[in-house]
């Protein structure tokens, strides 16, 4: 892979006026900002016409109003992240990037996700939705302990619980219903985490996750300074191929553009899990893509440009 085939090739003057879009209203509202000001400096640094919305209320008057010729969504969670931005930005016609209305959807839903992946054979941990106190029950007796309990649509690990007994699966069934309506427990897979970048067609550098949290939470993501993360990313080049290989087929199932991140889990007899796909990554100084990127020879600058060239080219 060469980091030139990943650059835009684009003079800045190309990309007219863009706004950055940030913030918003979801649980993930203090990373999105975070996200956006990095997103929108780099732009600016390189001498593109820039500025940010952080998106409330009067984000339809404001794209209305603005003279704006692309959108660079930085929305993490809900209204951003979810099809419901891509939506709106379709119907102003102005360009965006990322993935489209349907991938952003279906990737925001963790269940709808993990049907599809299921349905054309690509590996994703056994799991169950909770509903009631007997679903925990049921859960419980089906899939064993330990579990991991998720909001069916929130991202960077907000309401997330690692149970190992019946009693705590309904604390953390209740305590997740507070973000979401549908909750999702998964089987818990004993192993490394990596997550992968794709960007612009291509699979970037694996990462090798390490913490010494219960597992990857909020606080390992973005606040903690002991997270390890490792590039390379610690497998044979076989595996690495392997796990390449289906972060490619795991994006293609759910129809990503753009960019995306893909996360995954690899058992003691070294099969690899699927857990979810991000379409808005994290791009903090603590975020995943750019230390891929990175690694791929792509600095934070050249890596937010290469995002917003792919806003140029038209949807399938």
């Amino acid at each position: 892979m060469s980091a030139d085939t990943l650059k835009s090739q684009l003079p800045v003057a190309a990309f007219g006026r863009v706004a950055v879009l940030f913030g918003g209203k979801s649980a993930e509202r203090e990373v999105s900002l975070k996200s956006g000001n990095a997103v929108l400096h780099a732009l600016q640094g390189a001498g593109v016409d820039a500025f940010g919305i952080d998106v409330g209320d009067d984000v339809l008057q404001r794209l209305l109003n603005e003279k704006i010729d692309r959108a660079f969504i930085v929305l993490h969670g809900r209204g951003g992240e979810d099809g419901s931005m891509q939506g709106l930005l379709e119907c102003a016609a102005i360009p965006y990037t990322g993935s489209g209305i349907l991938a952003s959807a279906l990737a925001m839903d963790k269940l709808r996700t993990k049907q599809v992946w299921q349905s054309l054979g690509l590996p994703t941990p056994r799991h169950a939705v909770l509903a009631s106190v007997a679903d925990c029950e049921a859960a419980a007796t089906e899939l064993g302990f330990p579990l991991i309990v998720k909001p069916a649509h929130e991202g960077s690990s907000i309401g997330m619980a690692k149970v190992a007994d019946v009693a705590a699966l309904i604390a953390a069934w209740q305590d997740a219903s507070r973000y979401d309506s549908q909750v999702l427990v998964e089987q818990w897979i004993h192993g490394p985490e990596y997550t992968i970048a794709v960007l612009r067609g291509q699979v970037l550098p694996p990462i090798g996750l390490g913490t010494p949290h219960s597992f990857y939470d909020y606080d390992a993501k973005y606040l903690a300074n002991d997270t390890q993360y490792r590039i390379p990313c610690g497998l044979s080049a076989e595996q690495e191929t392997e796990l390449k290989n289906l972060t490619a087929r795991a994006c293609e199932a759910v129809g990503t553009q753009g960019w995306a991140r893909v996360d995954v889990m690899q058992d003691a007899a070294g099969q690899f899990w699927l857990l979810e796909v991000n379409t808005v990554p994290g791009m903090t100084d603590h975020s995943l893509v750019p230390m891929a990127a990175r690694a791929a020879g792509l600095d934070f600058q050249q890596l937010v440009l290469a995002i917003l060239a792919d806003s140029l080219e038209a949807r399938g």
